[in-house]
């Protein structure tokens, strides 16, 4: 037995005291103690047992006590043991203030531990322990880097100092740096090698967070094999394998530190996590909760704490779930540490309705992991429900980026954008398709469905035909839809037969197999409801019928069999089978809502309005439909026909707007309530605002199949006719008629007749309604109309200043059909049920024939100016057609003369061009015969007098030749020239004879004595033959005949050129014989 030995004073006897038999009141002790004045020591000895032993009040006793002032006071010169003393308070304080979970008492603690360890500090400030202390108390509060000063200082004194080695290992550890947290480690260990399992404990943790598995198994292994912390570090090594073999060796580490310490708290959360995955939840709650009671530390609570929140979870219990979800999220000072708890918590509050506080939860999860595809879906989902519906597409945007193969990513983007864009909602469904069936997975019912619906709503019917048939697969309703039984369509025709369910009897005792999976209804409901649109009500009964044989409580089945019998004008039976839907749930709002709608058609009012103020009173108001339709049944009260009463129509339509009003409040997209509120808004005549509401309204409903609105197109125009605008009301009923009947409604047509005739085109009026008359021939109402056009027609052309004798023919053949068509009325043996007054027909017969008396005169009046018309027009014929005559004539006139003119100028510009050559010829002629009878001397003296005298001459003979060619312009020019001078003729010379050598003076002589050479010779040589050929070029291009009238003219100048030529060879002679003189 370990004992103590305190010395009595003044004697050499000590008292002995066993330290496991020590008193639980440690007042005995201490009164020893002070007795006999003993070692300081002693004291902390005595406490560090009492501590041991876990009597945490008397170890604390003690010591307080020991830190007494007057113990201080007492033992002043004893240093070492007092701080000794203040530092174990210091460093109890501290660890009460790590493990204290409330901030309040864990500040407390740490206020007394620095207040110890100042005390101590005081008495010798560079004791190392006090730092270490210091330093330990700084690191559990946090203060890494403070912590670290601190160690530093005792370092700095004593680099092998073991606690302060410790110490700062566990500051770089918290630092992340792992490196250097295990090289002090290391440190530590050579200076002390006998250290403590825990030294060896962290290196394997550094090594571990380093990546180093082998090693830091190895520094596991080197523990004590019944080590429990070592034990748990190599049982998380196995299980984070993911391997069975593994995870079993895993397992049974954790059960054998179970075993070794049952309390261990982070083996019992290891064990419920394994429990909680193996589905025994009984056991996790154990196990955490004798996790929570044996730990205060955070991090460990908060997975003990995580672990019972998940258990609860998984089961259902969501109250619990999310209060033990906070309890984690509180130990966990930030999401960094444990982000876990923070998802289950975000998870919890999505289900129970709390969006804001998971969006929370859900932001502090994506700080951690931004990618997170799981959470961006989550926080997707959570904005779409608080409105920000872009806000949450872009987050499943993102999620789709980071993990373009998750299917289900795209499936809940289809589903976001469902309501915005179903054309990229359909794309994103496909998508998630494709995925599907890549990965091998089998494609979802919901999905098939949704792409579907989606294309029954853009009208590809036949893709979502194939698309429903995908997810339906293989059954009896394929055998159905192609008509496999050939008794279902005989039964599909009849519309007695909407509640029979024999052929399903048959089918079973034929040997056919009906089985419909509960998952498969809406698929196949869906499938009918396409048929409906397709025409093909026939079969689309036998699937409803189909439905109802294998659930009948389902009520859709009833109602749209109701519909089909409605289409069909077979009321009763849809009210039937109405009745039939309120068996199954006789509030159902959507059944008494079409109840009432059916007797409304039926004109039972009152029935009618009770009918719809159940269906409004079974949904609290709530049901848009059902306020409509009590909005729709006062509308139609206050413009009822008979025995309408101003005050009463007032306050109908009051309570209609009010009704209207309040579901456009619930629904401010209800297409019908605002189609509802403006009619009410026409019927007090304010159209312009109508007219914006029905605008709005007809552009909201374009683009959807699903919502066919006739109703505000009439409304429109309705709209358009009161304002008088007849030509865009005209336009509207046509648009209308085309769009959504096919130009078949005779209503449409007898609004679009109204128009006309109040627009007063009697013609168009009178087509529209006989158009009308051949949908509906028993219609006599629009027989009446059509007599009341054409006698209007008859009586405005009558009344016209001017009208021809065609429109009186056709007023009279118009007023023949008015008074057949009156004639057929006033004979019909029902005219009172119709509404008519025999009277009243036979005073427009009457009338008719009063004008066709009338119109006779107007109609020989007309003909008779028609005839004198005619006449006019004939003699007026006559007169432009003379005048045309003698336009033609002066016309043919000018241009004979101009023609005339052309060929003479034609023959003059030939004629010169004949003169031109002849005379050039004589000259080359005469030049020979003058230059071989020239003599030398004659050559060398006279040469310049003769050459006066010929040219003297030949300007005589120039004058005779004008005189004689007086209208040839050219050649006049050529005589006027002055008489040229002996410089000029000599510079004419030289190029006149280049071509020949021999005889060059004698022909330029005899050129110059004829007179005919200048200096601006080949000047005027080549203007008279340009201007020859233009007037050739003008000449050419002059008229048809030009070439006959060349062909003749050669003849005429060869003529000429004889004479010509004749006169000028003897002239030559007359001039030698003059000169001789």
């Amino acid at each position: 037995m370990a004992s103590v030995y305190i010395p009595v004073q003044n004697s050499e006897e000590e008292v002995r005291v066993a330290l496991d038999q020590l008193p639980r009141d440690a007042s005995d002790i201490l009164d020893i103690l002070k007795a006999e004045q003993a070692p300081l020591d002693l004291w902390l000895i005595i406490a560090r047992e009492y501590f041991k032993q876990g009597k945490i009040d008397q170890f604390r006793q003690i010591l307080e006590e020991g830190s007494s002032p007057e113990i201080d006071d007492y033992y002043a010169d004893v240093r070492y043991e007092r701080i000794a003393i203040l530092n174990a308070l210091g460093a109890y304080y501290s660890y009460l203030g790590k493990i204290e979970t409330k901030q309040r008492e864990k500040e407390e603690h740490f206020i007394l531990a620095t207040q110890y360890y100042n005390k101590a500090s005081r008495i010798d400030m560079h004791e190392p322990s006090t730092w270490v202390g210091k330093g330990q108390l700084l690191l559990a509060k946090g203060e890494v880097d403070q912590a670290s000063a601190a160690f530093k200082i005792v370092l700095d004194g004593d680099r092998d100092n073991v606690p302060a080695l410790l110490g700062q290992a566990c500051v770089e550890f918290n630092r992340g740096r792992y490196s250097d947290s295990l090289e002090l480690y290391k440190r530590a260990l050579q200076v002390y090698p006998d250290c403590p399992a825990p030294v060896r404990l962290g290196i394997g943790l550094c090594r571990y967070k380093l990546g180093q598995f082998e090693k830091a198994r190895q520094a596991f292994e080197r523990l004590d094999p019944e080590n429990v912390e070592a034990l748990v570090a190599l049982a998380i090594m196995d299980l984070r394998t993911n391997e069975a073999a593994g995870i079993r060796k895993g397992m049974v580490k954790m059960q054998r530190a179970f075993e070794i310490y049952p309390y261990c708290a982070m083996a019992l959360n290891y064990l419920a996590n394994h429990f909680f995955f193996t589905g025994q939840h009984f056991l996790v709650e154990q196990l955490t909760e004798t996790a929570l009671a044996v730990t205060n530390h955070g991090p460990t609570k908060s997975h003990s704490y995580y672990n019972l929140a998940r258990s609860y979870h998984s089961k259902g219990d969501y109250d619990k779930a999310g209060v033990y979800y906070m309890a984690s999220v509180k130990e966990v000072n930030k999401p960094h540490e444990f982000v876990f708890p923070y998802y289950g918590l975000g998870q919890v509050q999505l289900k129970l309705g709390d969006f804001r506080s998971a969006l929370s939860n859900f932001e502090k999860v994506l700080e951690v992991y931004p990618d997170n595809c799981e959470t961006l879906k989550a926080l997707a989902h959570i904005y779409v429900q608080l409105g920000q519906t872009d806000k949450g597409q872009d987050f499943i945007r993102k999620a789709t980026k980071i993990d373009p193969r998750d299917a289900q990513a795209f499936l809940e983007l289809g589903e976001l954008l469902i309501l915005s864009d179903t054309g990229s909602a359909l794309d994103a469904f496909k998508t998630a398709r494709t995925l599907f069936k890549k990965g091998g997975q089998d494609v979802p019912i919901e999905l098939l469905n949704n792409i579907g619906v989606l294309q029954f709503e853009r009208g590809e019917f036949e893709l979502a035909q194939q698309t429903f048939k995908e997810a339906l697969g293989d059954g009896i309703w394929l055998f159905l839809i192609n008509g496999g039984n050939k008794s279902s369509n005989d039964i599909a025709t009849s519309t007695l037969q909407f509640k029979d369910m024999q052929l399903f009897h048959k089918l079973e005792s034929t040997g056919h197999h009906i089985d419909l999976p509960w998952d498969k209804v809406t698929v196949l409901f869906n499938l009918a409801r396409l048929l409906e649109q397709l025409n093909d009500s026939g079969t689309a009964s036998i699937l409803y019928r189909l439905i109802l044989f294998r659930f009948p409580d389902y009520i859709d089945a009833y109602l749209r069999l109701a519909a089909i019998a409605k289409a069909r004008n077979n009321i009763l039976l849809s009210i039937e089978l109405v009745h039939d839907a309120l068996k199954v749930n006789e509030k159902c709002p959507n059944a008494l809502s079409m109840l009432g709608d059916l007797e409304l058609k039926n004109d039972d009012w009152v029935k009618a309005k009770e009918t719809l103020r159940a269906a409004s009173d079974a949904t609290d108001g709530k049901d848009s439909y059902a306020t409509l339709a009590l909005g729709n049944w006062n509308y139609f009260a206050a413009v009822r026909n008979e025995k309408r009463n101003p005050k009463l129509e007032a306050t109908h339509l009051e309570k209609a707007k009010e009704l209207y009003t309040r579901v456009l409040i619930q629904h401010s997209a209800n297409l019908y309530a605002a189609n509802g509120a403006g009619v009410v808004l026409a019927e007090k005549g304010h159209f312009d605002v109508s007219k914006d509401i029905f605008t709005q309204v007809q552009e909201a409903a374009s683009g959807s199949v699903f919502v066919q609105m006739p109703d505000v197109w009439i409304n429109l125009a309705h709209v358009y006719f009161a304002q008088g605008n007849f030509s865009l009301a005209v336009k509207m009923y046509q648009n209308c008629l085309r769009k959504f009947f096919y130009n078949t409604d005779s209503q449409i047509l007898l609004y679009l007749a109204r128009t006309h005739y109040e627009a007063e085109q009697w013609q168009d009026c009178i087509k529209t309604l006989l158009r009308a008359i051949h949908l509906a021939p028993s219609n006599y109402t629009l027989r009446f109309d059509a007599g009341v056009a054409m006698q209007k027609f008859s009586a405005s052309t009558l009344q016209k200043a001017k009208r021809t004798a065609d429109e009186v023919r056709a007023t009279v053949a118009e007023l023949q059909n008015a008074v057949r068509v009156f004639s057929q009325l006033s004979a019909a043996s029902n005219l009172h049920i119709h509404g008519f007054d025999e009277k009243k027909i036979d005073t427009h017969v009457g009338y008719c024939n009063h004008l066709l008396s009338a119109a006779k005169v107007h109609l020989e009046a007309a003909e008779r100016e028609e005839q004198q018309v005619r006449q006019r027009q004939e003699l007026a014929r006559q007169v432009a057609l003379a005048e045309e005559a003698r336009r033609k004539a002066e016309e043919q006139r000018k241009f004979q003369m101009e023609r005339r003119k052309q060929e003479d100028e034609l023959k003059r510009v030939q004629q010169q061009e004949e003169h031109f050559k002849r005379v050039k010829e004589q000259w080359k002629s005469s030049s020979h015969s003058r230059r071989r009878e020239r003599t030398p001397e004659e050559e060398e003296g006279g040469t310049g007098e003769k050459r006066r005298k010929k040219g003297g001459k030949r300007r005589k003979k120039d004058k005779h030749s004008k005189s004689h060619y007086d209208n040839e312009e050219g050649e006049a020019d050529m005589m006027n020239e002055p008489e040229m001078e002996d410089e000029d003729v000599d510079n004419y010379r030289e190029p006149q004879t280049m071509g020949n050598d021999d005889a060059e003076g004698n022909a330029q002589d005899l050129l110059a004595a004829a007179g005919l050479e200048d200096s601006d010779a080949e000047d005027d040589m080549a203007a008279p033959s340009s201007n020859i050929a233009r007037r050739r070029q003008a000449l050419s291009e002059s008229d048809d005949d030009e070439p006959i009238m060349r062909q003749s003219s050669p003849i005429r100048e060869n003529s000429a050129d004889m004479e010509l030529s004749d006169g000028e060879i003897r002239e030559p002679k007359t001039n030698g014989d003059d000169g001789s003189d």
